[in-house]
């Protein structure tokens, strides 16, 4: 039976994987007392004795968890963005560039972060299949639910005397430099960072990554770029959906407590939006991560997940 070790089980991904791999039959999950779960000898000595690692903590933490391994056959798999575009990592994104090969075979997986996993899921087909260059110049605004920023934003939203200012959406990374950009460049292969615009706002979880286009910016037409994504998302847990709106509106809910994740296309031939909807604490975290264990152990990669 795979023996399986959450390191940071009471954060927010931890909790979503846990819950993931609670019903499962084929795992034997190694757990650690509450004194334990921050004691490094007792971390360390359950990396060690497991098969598959998820690491949900900070990027120090990880680091130092990596750091802790001392065999050879403890498959890594870090969430936190600390590995992202290490090249001795896989990028735990399956469904572009060929990697569903790489994580199979890879004992060190970065999962990918929630904006990032939207984004490149729109992106890297149109620049693989010659849709769009690399020296594009892009924008793109993300909506999220407040679950993303952790168990602190959570306790902030639900406090019944919270700020009301939290009532509406919120936009944040507004200096530029949000963590995730480095592997939005990295993985799609853009060589200038988009303009990035994420808000949270006053919902538990869904993610709505939106990236807009010009048509002197695509080689083709909108017809050219459903095609694209049609054909492209055969396999895995991303799945294109033509006409996906609700009336003409779009919820940033929609794919809340699911796994997988809907890449749409709306606008005319002038003005495009390229539209990913899925939970950011799924396909944006805990389901990608769980998707990239199972591909390790040679499982249906939808395994254990909602989809």
């Amino acid at each position: 039976m795979t023996k399986v070790f959450v390191d940071g089980s009471a954060g927010t991904t931890g909790l979503r994987i846990m819950e993931r791999l609670g019903a499962r039959k084929d795992l034997s999950l190694i757990t650690l007392t509450e004194e334990n779960r921050k004691d490094p000898a007792a971390r360390k000595e359950a990396i060690n004795q497991a098969d598959i690692v998820f690491l949900c903590l900070p990027d120090d933490a990880a680091r130092e968890a990596v750091a802790m391994t001392e065999n050879d056959h403890t498959v890594i798999i870090d969430t936190s963005t600390a590995h992202r575009t290490d090249p001795r990592f896989a990028y735990g994104f399956p469904e572009i560039g060929g990697l569903r090969e790489k994580i199979r075979t890879s004992k060190r997986i970065a999962n990918p972060g929630c904006h990032a996993s939207g984004f490149i899921a729109l992106v890297s087909p149109l620049v693989e299949k010659g849709r769009l260059d690399k020296t594009a110049l892009l924008t793109c605004f993300s909506l999220t639910g407040y679950s993303g920023g952790g168990k602190k934003m959570i306790a902030e939203y639900e406090d019944p005397a919270r700020d009301p200012l939290l009532k509406a959406p919120r936009q944040y990374g507004i200096a530029q430099h949000h963590k995730h950009l480095p592997e939005m460049s990295y993985i799609t292969g853009l060589t200038t960072d988009p303009v990035f615009c994420p808000i949270v706002a006053d919902y538990y979880a869904g993610m709505e990554v939106t990236v807009p286009l010009f048509k002197s910016q695509v080689k083709g037409t909108l017809a050219d770029i459903e095609a694209v994504y049609e054909s492209y998302y055969q396999d895995g847990l991303v799945h294109f959906v033509k006409g996906a709106d609700e009336g003409g509106y779009l919820s940033g809910n929609r794919y809340e407590d699911r796994d997988d994740m809907e890449i749409s296309v709306f606008g005319n031939e002038d003005r495009i939006l390229l539209v990913s909807r899925f939970d950011n604490l799924g396909k944006g975290a805990s389901g990608a991560a769980v998707q990239n264990m199972n591909l390790v152990l040679g499982l249906d990669e939808k395994t254990g997940l909602v989809v």
